[in-house]
């Protein structure tokens, strides 16, 4: 399916069904986001289960579980990769993903804006159109995504209150810890002025008291793991105030960048435990 997030432009998605009746109230449903790992050939399909790596089929194997799950694709992932009009050729170009994620950055901090900030805008998009179908039960929404895709569950889950459960799989740390250790990475992680009024913990923090679940390897090169334990430690102050430690979350588990199925399984139990 496409839907609308502005005018001239629509979002290609997958949306997955569970099998069966549907039950009373409808059925609880995600938002799953993929990963970014510079495959910009891939998008919504391997969430959606039909490309890519199986460790990261999150989307196909929730709707297997019986919720309704929306795998839509990021600008400059899969069919959202444009083509450019160019002075003085007839035709449009394709830049190289990498060049128009670049693109799409810059020209965005041109105009006081960033791509985080259309993420932001197109996934809320995303929840609006979850939340308005007949099948789905609009008071149990989640969010669930790795790398890049983790990055923006925590995101979706700071800036639309809809969102009743967040799972994100090594989606960041301490964007502080970056600059500290010189690490590059994804340009939607570079928000104008973060780090001039605070940090991504703070972000974290802020979901309370909805349920949230981080997970992070150890030894992920992208992600510095005091970086991400600083994060933990500043998320859980929130939810014990409130009375509801048990809503918040964290596997550090001792591997690198990955989603392993140990890991899945309890997320998956979480997402159970906190949406159904």
């Amino acid at each position: 399916m496409t839907y609308r997030v502005e005018a001239g432009e629509r979002v290609p998605a997958w949306l997955l069904m569970p099998h069966g009746a549907v039950p009373a109230g409808g059925w609880p449903a995600l938002l799953a986001v993929h990963q970014h790992a510079g495959h910009y050939e891939l998008g919504k399909a391997e969430p959606a289960g039909l490309a890519g790596d199986p460790r990261y089929h999150y989307g196909h194997e929730l709707a297997q579980r019986g919720y309704v799950v929306l795998c839509p694709d990021l600008l400059c992932f899969e069919e959202r990769q444009r083509r450019l009009a160019t002075p003085g050729r007839a035709a449009r170009r394709r830049l190289p993903g990498a060049e128009q994620e670049r693109f799409e950055f810059t020209w965005r901090l041109l105009t006081g804006s960033c791509l985080q900030t259309n993420y932001l805008h197109d996934l809320r998009c995303a929840v609006d159109l979850l939340a308005s179908l007949p099948s789905v039960n609009r008071a149990r929404l989640g969010v669930i995504g790795h790398a890049l895709g983790g990055l923006q569950a925590l995101w979706r889950a700071w800036d639309d209150a809809r969102i009743r459960t967040a799972v994100s799989s090594c989606g960041f740390g301490l964007v502080r810890t970056l600059v500290r250790d010189g690490i590059n990475q994804g340009l939607a992680t570079s928000v104008p002025g973060l780090l001039t009024v605070g940090d991504l913990d703070l972000v974290a923090a802020a979901v309370a008291p909805r349920a949230f679940l981080l997970t992070a390897g150890e030894h992920d090169p992208l992600f510095p793991i005091d970086g991400v334990r600083a994060v933990v430690a500043a998320a859980q102050q929130p939810y014990a105030a409130a009375g509801v430690p048990e809503r918040f979350a964290a596997i550090l588990f001792p591997a690198g960048h990955s989603f392993p199925a140990a890991v899945k399984a309890h997320a998956y139990a979480f997402v159970d435990r906190w949406l159904t």
